[in-house]
């Protein structure tokens, strides 16, 4: 498979031709139950199905496109979650159209408006276990991490994200089956059931396409053409030295300069972007230099940042060391494999298009840290979430009270 090249596409994808074809799909859908009311069952479900791939199609497109304009964005991790959905509900539908052509005196038309109704619980039984792996991944990472860090709030995330994930699939298959009472009870029951159904997808969704750019941004290596390398800091010993972490990302520069130097034989500046924290010695600026020169790179290729102290000031001060070097540099930033996806972010928010190279790091901060990088990402787009999820809920309640008219 050919290597998806990043920011080498200049305007963003749209999806504006996947409106087109879901106006043409309902009327062809309409026009067939308004021939054929009683036997357009079938067809309605062929229908269905091949809207369904081409939505799928559609969405890996724009993933492909949109790493091509801008690997580091929530639309990366919106398209390839919702289209791995549509495939699912492609698959169901045409096994359903096979039952509907094979039995057309017991599968009707409504059996098509209940498949798209319970796809979302569908696709969570479906990939249910994944959920168990993903949390019983995520329960032994934070153990492991807790054992190796200490007991802190932020090392309990993975466990209660695990707990959420498996305690509210199973609080909505139970409750599902609960519903007593009249008609319009019942249909309340289901609207409240369908909505939590919708939120849980939503989520599922966003945990996969989140992986999949983690480890699509992690582990791509840049054009060796960089004239500028942005190493983003994490952190000290008591004693002022680099942690781990921290070494690891200097490291990981290094390497990408000695083969863009063989390679190409260009040369690049180093940019150790890192402040000095209240607990700490000196500046990580300064412990990131020292690394820097130990492996013999020349004073005169690093510039320090020393005034951050968030991803997001490393990118907004870095940007201004930028400006005063050259403009129009190409840039990459090093940091570690689990933190490149948002700090890929943080550099776009200042209009900086560069590139991240992930160094590795224990197996253990993984799973914890890419759901702490999961919320942190959520955050910054919670008016695109609320369109999204709203129209999601709004779909989910209509389809319920159409059921039951029918």
């Amino acid at each position: 498979m050919k290597k998806i090249r990043f920011d080498t596409r200049d305007t963003k994808p749209k999806l504006y031709g996947l409106l087109i074809v879901t106006v043409i799909a309902a009327a062809a859908a309409g026009l067939a139950v308004l021939i054929n009311p009683a036997g357009c069952a079938g067809v309605v479900c062929v229908i269905t199905a091949v809207y369904c791939l081409i939505t799928a199609l559609a969405l890996l497109y724009s993933f492909r496109e949109q790493a091509r304009y801008n690997p580091y964005s929530y639309n990366t991790i919106f398209y390839f979650g919702f289209a791995v959905f549509a495939l699912f509900v492609m698959a169901t539908h045409i096994f359903l159209a096979v039952r509907i052509f094979g039995q057309p005196d017991v599968y009707t038309a409504e059996m098509i408006i209940r498949s798209v109704l319970g796809s979302a619980k569908n696709y969570m039984i479906f990939t249910s276990p994944f959920i168990l792996a993903f949390s019983v991944a995520l329960c032994v990472s934070n153990v492991s991490l807790i054992r190796h860090e200490g007991l802190r709030p932020v090392n309990l995330l993975g466990i209660i994200l695990s707990v959420l994930l498996i305690a509210g699939g199973v609080f909505i298959f139970v409750f599902d089956y609960s519903a007593s009472g009249s008609q319009t009870e019942v249909m309340v029951h289901d609207i409240i059931s369908n909505l939590l159904a919708a939120v849980y997808l939503y989520v599922e969704c966003m945990i996969i396409g989140t992986i999949v750019a983690d480890v699509m941004t992690a582990r791509y290596e840049p054009d060796k053409n960089i004239d500028i390398m942005i190493i983003l800091g994490c952190g000290l010993k008591e004693d002022g030295l680099p942690t781990p972490l921290l070494r690891g990302r200097v490291m990981r520069a290094i390497e990408f300069y000695k083969k863009q130097k063989e390679e190409t034989g260009k040369e690049l500046i180093f940019i150790t972007s890192g402040g000095k924290g209240s607990d700490e010695r000196n500046s990580e600026s300064a412990a990131m230099k020292s690394v820097l020169l130990e492996n013999g790179i020349p004073e005169d290729m690093i510039v320090e940042e020393d005034k951050s102290t968030t991803t997001y000031e490393n990118m907004k001060f870095s940007k201004e060391k930028i400006e005063q070097i050259d403009p129009e540099a190409k840039i990459a930033f090093s940091t570690t494999n689990f933190h490149v996806f948002r700090s890929g972010f943080m550099a776009r928010r200042f209009h900086i298009r560069a590139i991240g190279i992930g160094a590795p790091t224990k197996w253990y901060y993984w799973p914890n840290a890419a759901v702490r990088e999961f919320a942190g990402l959520l955050i910054h787009h919670r008016l695109k979430q609320a369109l999204i999820l709203g129209s999601m809920i709004a779909l989910y309640i209509t389809l319920t009270v159409i059921s039951y008219s029918i």
